[in-house]
């Protein structure tokens, strides 16, 4: 998808001398990506929390992704008091991936860190991560802990959703396994991995986890950093929430696809896509959709007949099974 780029903003309090903030702490090799879209009123505890870090960043570049509120007001008002270079991008709405993609190609420097605009970050965040990160410099990728509130209650985890250190590929399977606030990165990642893809209106955070994990480990910071906020009805996963799977589903096929799996990781691919494909169409089916429901059932039957023969372990899906989708719509 191209981006529709419409304008960009550098806001900076004052020039900065040798990379330096005040309090002579020593900016960190980091740029902050933050995307957003009618956030006016939430984007600014983010912004706090960047700005309040223990060792600041380098950067930090809001994408506002087509904000018909007043984001671009609270994002000047914040960069007044903030001696931390501030850049705002602001494109036609193209969705999260193109925002993040926007991000990372504005970014200047060796690692970028996502913060999404109704998330926020303990004070310590940065320091940490970015410290384990250049203690294990075979880490291209690392999540933390996170804390969940819903509506301003405190959340407990359930045991499958606590992030995993390592080798992750089998749980981002399942679920989307890494909370895209957590995360940090290393720019050359993005060499190997590509960028997020953007025909995905949801879920593209699960496409990425993905094609991350099938071949780099994931270094897990073992400290709730990270505050994420959530059940609110203009939340992307909220709105596509009926749907999720019918992305996830076409995620695993592109990676099955790709030729990027090993024998193991394409099994283990192919049963998780045989479960999400059962559970869909079947669902589809008790929904009045029928000729939906029908399709993903079909696909189930040759994913349950060539796993039982072992036939398919390095075998695309066969174009005609591959359902027909539209990924940027709702249901």
């Amino acid at each position: 998808m191209k981006i529709f780029y419409i304008y960009s903003i550098l806001f900076v309090k004052s020039p900065l001398k040798s990379k330096q903030i005040t309090g002579n702490l020593p900016m960190t090799g980091l740029s902050v990506i933050i995307p957003t879209y009618n956030r006016s009123v939430l984007i600014t505890r983010a912004l706090d929390s960047v700005k309040n870090q223990t060792v600041p960043c380098g950067e930090i570049i809001i994408v506002d992704d087509g904000s018909t509120d007043y984001t671009y007001d609270a994002v000047n008002t914040f960069s007044r008091n903030c001696e931390i270079p501030v850049h705002y991008f602001k494109q036609k709405q193209s969705g999260p991936a193109a925002a993040r993609n926007k991000g990372v190609m504005e970014s200047s420097f060796s690692h970028i860190a996502f913060l999404d605009s109704d998330d926020h970050w303990e004070k310590r965040k940065l320091q940490v991560q970015y410290g384990e990160m250049q203690t294990n410099p075979d880490y291209l990728v690392s999540h933390t802990r996170e804390r969940w509130f819903r509506r301003g209650q405190h959340l407990n985890q359930k045991k499958i959703h606590q992030p995993r250190n390592g080798y992750i590929f089998d749980h981002c399977l399942r679920i989307c396994g890494v909370g895209m606030s957590t995360v940090m990165v290393r720019r050359e990642l993005f060499e190997t991995t590509g960028l997020f893809n953007e025909d995905l209106r949801c879920c593209e955070d699960y496409d990425f986890w993905l094609r991350i994990s099938c071949a780099h480990d994931f270094l897990l910071i073992d400290e709730a950093l990270t505050i994420k906020e959530g059940g609110r009805e203009d939340q992307v996963s909220y709105q596509y929430r009926v749907g999720m799977d019918r992305l996830r589903i076409h995620s695993i096929i592109d990676l099955v696809n790709s030729g990027r799996l090993n024998p193991d990781q394409t099994w283990n691919a192919l049963k998780e896509l045989q479960r999400k494909c059962k559970l869909y169409g079947t669902g589809c089916l008790k929904h009045g959709k029928g000729i939906h429901g029908r399709q993903y059932l079909a696909l189930t039957e040759w994913l349950e007949s060539a796993l039982q023969m072992n036939t398919c372990i390095s075998a695309s899906i066969p174009s005609h099974l591959i359902p027909q989708s539209n990924l940027k719509s709702i249901s």
